[in-house]
């Protein structure tokens, strides 16, 4: 059976070339992209791209509607119909102004692949995301075990987590030197960090509590001061594999490593939650989680738009991002000011007070003045 078709092979590799060039698109996104033209072509049997017609996109349209994921059993949802069939539908519409392919495929035919209007509502609808409560979180913290090396790191990588909003691609891989604990910050440095977009940006810790920052605080004493490693060590380090008492492989500590993806930290929340008794939250929820506090606690725009940039997501409130970008000296304040809200309002209240003490006092003078 034919598993693949050299001429395909070559326009695939060029038009991922475009992607991650031209486009910039990430890895992840190029991926999802050859997934969806495997599909294609396992479909069509590896016909040469340059035979394609329209009948075969509405063809492979009704096919792909009749398929059943892998885990789970179940007809694909509308939102992946809608996300291969799009990825198709940009393919051939490039393709079709490639040399070679232009007198062979029409532009127009790619706009067979799209999904009818009622599906396509449904595939882009905008649904209530689960987000966990900070009680939840904190209970999940709380519930862990502190006794081991990679105990510690797992309670200290939930709390980082909250603390910073920081994204798990991020997290896996920061090195000591990024966290600044005077400070109360971590520098995503987009040389050394994965951050989404190669984005650098200096994010402060959040507001959520004195016994989270303790327990990241000594997280890094511990790291520091009794294994006595530098800057360029991990700050969350990969798990030692060794043979046991058992003469079984079984973790055994700590490696001085970073972790190559983020797949083992989202086990380690998976693993907390449900030991603690929860339903499970991937680390991505906790941003959703942070951006909900700051709608409850930010008093003005100014500190929206500096919680907004503290997640390096300028998309969190879009209504404020024509406010133009806090400096990130203030940005810093406003961060650090926010953690005791009622201090701050109860200063304004005095500064307050005082102005109309001295604006009373000014408007007596000039009416005994006038008098």
């Amino acid at each position: 059976m034919k598993k693949h078709n050299p001429n395909n092979e070559r326009i695939k590799r060029k038009y991922f070339a475009f992607l991650k060039e031209a486009k910039q698109q990430s890895e992840p996104s190029v991926d999802a992209v050859a997934k969806a033209l495997n599909r294609f072509e396992v479909y069509n049997k590896f016909r040469d791209f340059k035979t394609f017609h329209f009948e075969q996109a509405v063809a492979f349209k009704k096919h792909l509607a009749k398929q059943k994921g892998q885990q789970s059993g179940k007809p694909l949802s509308k939102s992946t119909l809608y996300s291969t069939l799009s990825q198709l539908k940009r393919f051939f519409q490039w393709l079709s102004m490639q040399q070679g392919y232009k007198s062979r495929i029409q532009y127009s035919d790619a706009e067979y692949f799209n999904l009818s209007e009622k599906d396509t509502r449904i595939a882009t609808a905008r649904r209530p995301q689960k987000v966990p409560t900070m009680k939840q979180i904190k209970h999940v913290i709380e519930s862990m075990p502190s006794e081991t090396d990679i105990d510690k790191r797992n309670r200290a990588l939930i709390a980082f987590t909250l603390l910073t909003g920081a994204r798990d691609s991020a997290i896996a891989s920061m090195k000591l030197k990024h966290i600044d604990m005077v400070e109360g910050s971590v520098h995503q440095d987009a040389r050394e960090v994965k951050t989404k977009f190669s984005k650098t940006f200096t994010t402060y810790f959040f507001p959520v509590g004195d016994e989270i920052h303790q327990i990241v605080a000594e997280w890094i004493a511990f790291l520091r001061d009794e294994k006595l490693w530098g800057n360029d060590d991990p700050l969350f380090p990969k798990t030692s594999i060794g043979c046991g008492s058992s003469h079984h492989f079984e973790a055994s500590g700590l490696k001085k490593e970073h972790w190559s993806n983020a797949t083992p930290i989202r086990t380690i929340f998976r693993k907390a939650f449900e030991a603690a008794g929860l339903v499970y939250f991937n680390p991505h929820s906790f941003r959703n989680t942070v951006v909900r506090l700051g709608e409850q606690i930010c008093q003005s725009p100014e500190q929206f738009k500096a919680w907004s940039q503290n997640l390096g997501h300028e998309q969190v409130l879009t209504t404020f991002v024509s406010y133009g970008e806090v400096a990130t000296l203030r940005q810093g304040e406003i961060i650090k000011d926010l953690a005791n809200p009622k201090e701050q309002s109860q200063i304004t209240d005095d500064l307050l007070a005082q102005a109309v003490a001295k604006g009373i006092a000014i408007a007596s003078g000039k009416m005994d003045q006038g008098g």
